[in-house]
């Protein structure tokens, strides 16, 4: 069973930097898509960013394109979300999550079958 574990949340203030890292437990990562989600207190889960294997090609929610870059090294079976200019509405527990599929959208949650843990990220100064 594959297993993602994110990691690289905290407390940031305002226009702080965070780096999230989801690591895969099986080889398999090199063939999925990825994307990472994330949930505020109260708020549905919400997909803001995702990577395709077929093409590598990405996509960014609109609350967090130009702030957010999503990559992937497939060596070391991570992916990874610089998060740059976080704001407070950025806080939310972050996820990861796996597409069985080499597309990753559409980036909704119905559509990705293995998630990680979890990590918590707080923007506040």
């Amino acid at each position: 069973q594959v297993q993602l574990v994110e990691s690289g949340g905290g407390l940031v203030q305002p226009g702080g930097s965070l780096r999230l890292s989801c690591a895969a437990s099986e080889l398999t990562l090199d063939y999925s898509a990825l994307g990472w989600f994330r949930q505020a207190p109260g708020k549905e889960r919400e997909g803001i960013s995702c990577i395709s294997r077929s093409d590598g090609s990405t996509y960014y929610a609109d609350s967090v394109k130009g702030r957010f870059t999503i990559s992937r090294d497939n060596a070391k079976n991570t992916v990874y979300l610089q998060m740059n200019s976080l704001k407070p509405e950025d806080t939310a527990t972050y996820y990861c999550a796996r597409r069985a599929s080499t597309i990753c959208l559409p980036v909704v949650p119905k559509t990705y079958a293995y998630w990680g843990q979890g990590t918590q990220v707080i923007v506040s100064s």
